[in-house]
């Protein structure tokens, strides 16, 4: 009988259930769930619901029972740099803020007032989001206080899932790097800076590496579900998880992790921490076997999503991508701007944007994206330079792995604006890496390396040019 790992891969519009199994040495990859996710407004904040979430994940794992595929390992893998607190009695304190919630504004001046911007790249080799977790939780001391000297410990969300379903409390190192609170010279949080920031320390658990037993299903969830299994902490920064999945046994491979966010760059094995590297916005995230993934975080397709939710009618990604291939409009806006982040209009931002800066303003959905695809290009153009610069490498290849290595035109754009070939593929990267780790946990595959050849061999990689 075949043994069957469980991804559950949830993004910031919907999450999925992806159940595999090896077969003729290839990995065979079936969505068994899919439900959908979003920030909502409580109170005035932008948040999530996890109470919703966490129906999901038990629903998913309930259809596995249903088609008679029941996994022996499954794994969590989220976005970055969201969390909760727990009290004494492990329940939630406050809100569960999204991370493009405005609370954050003006949180990086109180930072600064007790470490420079400078000295916490230095001590963290993390690039500044107005959104990371250091900024978060100033957030909180500044304006609830309360919750923090109630809190008794911090998880990540992913690693909050594992807790409900397992009873253990487990945070997994790849996503707790993006809280700008982990060294990466000890690999383990960064206690003097936290207590400098006036954080309480008892609430930052023992840091876990991808591939750790976190435990089985709690009776409870046992007999809710039906079965039991083995939770493996994969990479549960979804950008960790995809970067384990690229098709590709170099360790220097130049690539894009491509969906909401596009995450661009490269894996290195010792943090580059210096001024030039802060200077030019690239951050150093923990990632699998404790490489640093040295990339720049852009916008990425989330401008498309927000458009294509003002659309009149609901227009699939692959034809509005065939639509913007045919325009002409020459206007380039930048991605990393902002007022992107969580503008009322996207389509009015754009427009706005082109306007200031005496471009050519878009007249229609199709010129609109046009210009976010081509601008996105030319951000990929400028930060392979970058990076090139930092790293004293050429890359003449790119591996775009995740669902925006479906957007054909994307792809091309890439390879023009960057002069290097592009290999697009897989779409389902963030839960074959999250596989992949459960995988060589039990010993289906020896190494990283091993396991990426598989996903060379199992899976359909797509060339384009430049």
């Amino acid at each position: 009988m075949a043994k069957y790992y469980l991804a559950v891969d949830i993004g910031a519009s919907s999450g999925r259930h992806m159940l595999a199994h090896i077969e003729e040495g290839k990995i065979l990859l079936e969505e068994i769930y899919r439900f959908p996710n979003g920030m909502k407004r409580v109170d005035g904040c932008l948040c999530w619901d996890l109470e919703a979430l966490f129906y999901e994940i038990k629903e998913g794992l309930k259809r596995c029972k249903e088609i008679g595929k029941i996994p022996s390992f499954m794994g969590i893998d989220t976005w970055a740099v969201d969390y909760v607190l727990l009290d004494e009695k492990e329940r939630i304190l406050g809100k569960t803020y999204g991370y493009r919630d405005e609370r954050t504004k003006g949180m990086d001046k109180k930072v600064y007032e007790e470490i420079s911007l400078n000295d916490l790249y230095a001590r963290t080799g993390i690039q500044k989001q107005i959104f990371n977790t250091i900024y978060q939780l100033m957030a909180v001391k500044q304006k609830e206080p309360e919750l923090l000297e109630k809190a008794e410990s911090m998880l990540m969300i992913p690693d909050y899932f594992h807790f409900l379903l397992t009873g253990v409390k487990c945070t997994e190192y790849t996503n707790a790097t993006t809280t700008q609170l982990v060294s990466p010279v000890s690999m383990d949080w960064d206690y003097e800076l936290i207590n400098r920031l006036g954080y309480p320390e008892k609430i930052f658990g023992k840091i876990s590496h991808p591939g750790t037993l976190v435990g089985n299903f709690s009776t409870e969830i046992q007999k809710e579900i039906g079965y039991d299994c083995q939770v493996i902490l994969p990479a549960t920064h979804d950008t960790g998880s995809a970067v384990v999945a690229i098709p590709t046994t170099e360790d220097d491979a130049l690539y894009i992790s491509s969906g909401t966010w596009s995450l661009m760059g490269t894996e290195l094995f010792k943090a580059n921490c210096s001024a030039e590297s802060r200077v030019r916005n690239l951050t150093n995230e923990g990632g699998y076997e404790y490489r640093f993934r040295y990339l720049k975080n852009i916008m990425g397709l989330w401008m498309i999503q927000s458009v294509r939710k003002e659309f009149e009618e609901e227009y699939s990604y692959t034809y509005i991508c065939a639509q913007a291939s045919k325009q002409k409009i020459p206007s380039i806006v930048d991605c990393n701007d902002d007022m992107f982040l969580a503008p009322p209009s996207m389509i009015e931002a754009v427009k706005n944007y082109c306007e200031k800066t005496g471009q050519q303003v878009p007249q229609n959905e199709w010129e609109i994206a046009a210009v976010i695809y081509n601008s996105l290009g030319k951000c990929y153009g400028d930060t392979i330079a970058q990076i090139e610069e930092m790293t004293s490498e050429q890359y003449d290849r790119i591996y775009v792995v995740g669902g925006g290595s479906n957007a054909e035109y994307l792809n091309q754009i890439t390879a023009k604006y960057t002069g290097c070939t592009v290999y697009a593929g897989p779409g389902e990267a963030t839960a074959i890496g999250n596989l992949l780790v459960q995988m060589i946990y039990n010993h289906e595959f020896e190494d990283l390396k091993e396991a990426r050849e598989c996903v060379k061999k199992s899976f359909k990689i797509k060339k384009y040019e430049r």
